[in-house]
């Protein structure tokens, strides 16, 4: 039986020791902020770039990895007698994926998989723990495959913002509405659909937001994760009613990292649910 090695990105927010045990390969995206670029790290590596985020003027910008990126790490799992499954953040929100399907054709293709999450984050991680699980459990590459992509379909997201200026910084919103969103109190809430951020609505307040989005959580959800941007004790408070609400599913706290954090700014909160 072939050895399959899992590769994913670093959006999936995976923290080094989770990596390190279990042999997986990150692929990092990359963050220009002031001219300086520098590649995503891992969960607890994060505070400093919040902070000048929160304090700049400057407006970071993201990239994806080179297809040159993912062949380096193909070539050597490939070396290692490896078979490959890849899992990238949404092809809707980033370029990963079309990179590591170009790497592909790099190398020796019927041997690499390379799977769009059509999510991010949380979401992200838990396909990777799957696809270990399946592996554990003696399943061939394209039977992994085949129940990732079903599993896929079984999952979503739900955002909102602490606050509107990081979504216009973006060019997501004018000047005007994101004022006047802010003296209104207005909470925008950002469904993961698809694999693209789709706006549903807009509340007044962040405990009507919040309300609304554990609402739209199917109650046969297993794992609920609350995905935050130093919002810790906003987090907690949400984990206290999740687990009032779905007594038998897991529940996590996880860090969102400086990709998707440059889009929406400290304070932020989404949670990611798979069912």
């Amino acid at each position: 039986m072939s050895k399959i090695k899992v590769i994913t990105d670093s959006t999936a927010y995976i923290d080094r020791d989770f990596a390190k045990k279990n042999n997986i390969e990150i692929v990092p995206l990359s963050v220009n902020f002031g001219g300086t670029i520098e590649e995503e790290g891992f969960p607890g590596e994060f505070e400093e770039f919040f902070h000048r985020l929160a304090t700049s003027k400057d407006f970071p910008t993201t990239s994806q990895p080179s297809a040159g990126a993912f062949s380096a790490v193909y070539n050597k799992a490939l070396e290692e007698g490896c078979e490959i499954i890849v899992l990238t953040i949404s092809s809707k929100l980033s370029g990963t994926y079309s990179s590591a399907t170009t790497a592909a054709t790099l190398v020796d293709a019927t041997k690499v998989s390379v799977i769009d999450s059509e999510s991010s984050a949380a979401n992200l991680r838990a396909l990777v723990e799957i696809t270990l699980e399946l592996i554990n459990q003696g399943l061939t590459r394209q039977e992994i495959v085949d129940r990732v992509e079903a599993q896929k379909k079984r999952m979503g997201i739900y955002l909102t913002v602490g606050t509107l200026d990081y979504l216009k910084k973006g060019g997501r919103l004018t000047g005007a509405a994101a004022f006047f969103g802010s003296l209104l109190n207005i909470r925008p809430i950002i469904a993961l659909k698809d694999g693209k951020l789709e706006g549903i609505a807009k509340v007044r307040g962040k405990k009507k937001a919040l309300e609304k989005m554990i609402e739209a959580i199917p109650k046969e959800a297993t794992l609920i994760s609350i995905c935050h941007i130093f919002a810790i004790e906003e987090a907690l408070e949400v984990k206290t009613i999740l687990q009032q609400t779905f007594p038998s599913a897991r529940i996590t706290i996880e860090e969102l990292g400086p990709v998707i954090g440059a889009h929406l700014g400290p304070k932020a909160l989404g949670i990611c649910f798979k069912y």
